[in-house]
């Protein structure tokens, strides 16, 4: 019978990239991972890994056997959710991943909801934006991920991830100063703050701006929201802000709707296939569900 801890070292190969990877996320040095994989080769009978270079890449072989490590590690993480439902209380550890504004408004109220109602269960928090979270839940480096998608833009939604729609969260033009258009075309060579190329927040921004008719002129770039609005705050750029940012205070600049349909981007939280029948994922669920910011947009 084939070992299964081997078998999880070569799923988090495939996930991690690398043995230097595997070895740091799980406190093995490179050559014990190493030498394990060569064991595993040696009860198949095949070669898994094959040189790229400096890495390794796996055999079609290996991705046989990780399919099938899948299959068993959702099963092991249906059978731990029954388990945990057949206790009295939640207890244990629950590692969340949150990008920023939901990370700030939130993971606080959903917290004390948690402490209040479930006092042994330790809940962790990590700020990641979805585009690392996302690949790290599939690795088992978190238990629940909330996520984003926006208008126009639908996420790739890989086969081991179940997603549970949270809310939705409105996006506003905010601009420097008492400026009052509605015409974004009106902002063509303004200058711009926009989240870094290639996440789901500036390719949601650029198709925006095109269009309008214009390529927006990105003279500063970052993925912390409060910097984006203290440079409108000071009026160095424009910036689309999302509804999240100001929680239920008012806000700091001039914000001005959207386009109808291009407005709104959707909160899910995200778990493995299989755990999301945790009790303590639930009641996470459940806690980020009722906070007042989507309760007063019902």
């Amino acid at each position: 019978m084939l070992d299964l801890h081997r078998l999880r070292l070569l799923r988090e190969l495939k996930h991690r990239g690398t043995l230097a990877a595997v070895a740091s996320a799980l406190s093995y040095s490179p050559s014990s991972i190493s030498q394990q994989l060569s064991v595993l080769e040696r009860e198949v009978g095949v070669p898994l890994l094959e040189p790229v270079g400096r890495r390794v890449r796996l055999t079609p072989q290996a991705e046989i056997l990780v399919a099938h490590t899948e299959a068993v590690l959702e099963r092991l993480e249906r059978a731990e959710a029954e388990l945990a439902a057949s206790l009295r209380g939640i207890t244990g550890v629950l590692r969340v991943a949150a990008f920023q504004t939901a990370a700030l408004a939130l993971v606080p109220d959903a917290l004390s909801l948690l402490r209040d109602a479930h006092p042994r269960l330790r809940v962790e928090v990590v700020q990641c934006e979805p585009e690392s979270a996302l690949p790290a839940l599939l690795a088992r480096d978190f238990d629940l991920v909330i996520t984003e998608e926006y208008p126009g833009d639908p996420m790739p939604r890989p086969a081991g991830i179940e997603y549970a729609e949270l809310g939705e969260d409105e996006i506003r033009l905010a601009l420097p100063g008492s400026g009052s258009t509605t015409d974004l075309r009106d902002l063509a060579g303004h200058p711009w703050v926009l989240e870094p190329a290639g996440t789901a927040a500036r390719r949601w921004a650029t198709r925006l701006c095109r269009d309008a008719g214009f390529e927006p002129d990105v003279r500063f770039e970052s993925s912390d929201l409060l910097l984006h609005l203290r440079l409108v705050e000071h009026g160095h750029a424009a910036a689309f802000l999302p509804g999240l940012l100001w929680s239920d205070r008012p806000p700091t600049v001039t914000v001005l709707p959207l386009p109808e349909g291009r407005r709104t981007r959707r909160l899910y939280t995200a778990t493995r296939r299989g755990g999301g029948d945790h009790p303590a994922v639930q009641a996470c669920r459940s806690a980020l569900s009722g906070d007042r910011f989507f309760a007063q947009r019902d």
